[in-house]
C-alpha cells in the first residue's frame, strides 16, 4: 500500500483538522455508491479509510510515524517469548536477577458515553457533540504534577524502577518476589512539591464536549471507538478512548426494519375505492404515492434506495409504504343515505343495530 500521507495528499505534519478535510474530500469523489461500476475506485476508498483511520489516532500515527505500516518488528513484538512466562509469573521481573524498569505514566481510563441521534441522522450520518466528566491535562503544570519550578525526583524505594524486591525464606530456600512500589504508584518519580491545583496528579476532572462523527446506517447498540478521548493519565500519561454507545430516537412517520424504511399511510375508503396520488413527505423529498383503484388494507408500495444506508457495504435499503384504509365513522344523514343506495347496487344487506333498553331486553330472553 502507498503511503498513507500520500494517499490522503496531506504533508507528513498535517494537522488533524487538515486530515478530516482531506478524507471527506477523498472519501466522496471515491464513496462506491458514486462509482458503482469502479471496483477499482472501491479498493482506492479501503485504502484512504484506513490511512484515515490510522493517522487520526494520536497514538497509532506516532507508531506509524516510526515504523511504517506494519508497526514495530522484532522478538519483543512475537508472543509466547520468556517475556511472557515472566510477565505472567514473576509480575514482569526476571528470576535470574534482571530488573525491568517503569513503563512510564500510566494510560488514563478509557470512557462511555452515550449519542442520541434522530433516525434521519442515522440515514445521513452525522457528527453529534458528546458530554462527557473526564480528567483533562492540568494547564498549571503542564501534566507534570509538580509546582512551578520544581520537578519530580527518583523514587528512593525502587530507585526508579517503579518495583520493589523483597526477599523471604522458604523451605527451598531464599524466594525473592516483585511487586509495584507503593510510594510512587509504580511511577519511579515523587514529587516533593505537588501543584496546587491538581495535586501532583498532572490532571483535573472536568466536563468535556467532543464532536463524534457518526457514520451512515448505525442503528440502536452500535458502539463507535475515538481514540484519545479518553481520560489522560497521571503525570502526562497518555489518554485512553472514548466508547460512544449510539441510540436512535423513535420517528413519528418511520419505523425501521433492517435497513428498510416502513410507513403506513392511511387512506379513505373512497380513495382506496377510486384511486387517487398521495404525496408522501420522505427523508429524501416528497414522493408521490400511487393508490390504485380497489387497493386493500396491508397493500405495499416499495421505493428502492430510499431506506437506510448498508453500514458495511454500499447502497441502501428500501422504502416500504403500507396502505391502510380507513373506514368512515360518524356519518352524516345524507353520507348514510349515499352508502345505503350504494350497498343496494351492489347487492349487499344492511342490517342496522339496535341500541335502547327495548333491544338488551329482547337479547337477554333469546
Amino acid at each position: 500500500m502507498a503511503d498513507y500521507y500520500d494517499l490522503l495528499g496531506v504533508q507528513r505534519n498535517a494537522s488533524a483538522d487538515e486530515l478530516k478535510r482531506s478524507y471527506r474530500r477523498l472519501a466522496r469523489q471515491l464513496h462506491p455508491d458514486a462509482n458503482p461500476d469502479d471496483p477499482a475506485a472501491e479498493a482506492k476508498f479501503k485504502e484512504v479509510a484506513l490511512a484515515y483511520e490510522t493517522l487520526s489516532d494520536p497514538q497509532r500515527r506516532q507508531s506509524y510515524d516510526m515504523y511504517g505500516e506494519g508497526g514495530p518488528r522484532g522478538a519483543s513484538s512475537s508472543g509466547g517469548g520468556f517475556g511472557d512466562i515472566f510477565d505472567m509469573f514473576f509480575n514482569g521481573q526476571s528470576p535470574f536477577g534482571g530488573q525491568q524498569g517503569p513503563s512510564g505514566p500510566p494510560q488514563g481510563e478509557h470512557l462511555e458515553a452515550v449519542a442520541e441521534i434522530t433516525l434521519a441522522d442515522a440515514v445521513f450520518g452525522t457528527t453529534a457533540p458528546v458530554e462527557v466528566r473526564t480528567a483533562v491535562l492540568c494547564e498549571d503544570c503542564n501534566g507534570a504534577g509538580a509546582e512551578a519550578g520544581t520537578s519530580a525526583s527518583t523514587c528512593p524505594d525502587c530507585n526508579g524502577a517503579g518495583q520493589v524486591r523483597r526477599v523471604r525464606q522458604s523451605i527451598l530456600g531464599q524466594m525473592v518476589t516483585a511487586g509495584l512500589c507503593g510510594r510512587c504508584n509504580a511511577l519511579g518519580t515523587v514529587i516533593a512539591a505537588p501543584c496546587s491545583k491538581c495535586r501532583g496528579d498532572g490532571r483535573v476532572i472536568e466536563e468535556r464536549s467532543y464532536p463524534v462523527e457518526i457514520p451512515a446506517g448505525v442503528d440502536t447498540g452500535a458502539t463507535l471507538r475515538v481514540g484519545g478521548r479518553g481520560a489522560v493519565g497521571m503525570r502526562q500519561g497518555s489518554a485512553g478512548d472514548l466508547y460512544v454507545h449510539i441510540r436512535v430516537a423513535e420517528d413519528p412517520r418511520f419505523e425501521r426494519q433492517g435497513d428498510d424504511l416502513v410507513h403506513r399511510l392511511h387512506v379513505p375508503v373512497t380513495q382506496a375505492a377510486l384511486g387517487a396520488s398521495v404525496v408522501l413527505e420522505t427523508f429524501d423529498g416528497d414522493e408521490d404515492v400511487s393508490i390504485d383503484p380497489g387497493t386493500q388494507t396491508g397493500t405495499v408500495k416499495r421505493f428502492r434506495g430510499q431506506g437506510v444506508p448498508h453500514l458495511q457495504g454500499r447502497g441502501r435499503g428500501d422504502l416500504l409504504v403500507q396502505i391502510i384504509v380507513d373506514t368512515p365513522t360518524e356519518l352524516s344523514d345524507e353520507e348514510s343515505a349515499l352508502l345505503a343506495r350504494f350497498a343496494e347496487l351492489r347487492g349487499h344487506e344492511i342490517t342496522q343495530p339496535e341500541h335502547g333498553l327495548l333491544s338488551k331486553l329482547r337479547s337477554a330472553f333469546k
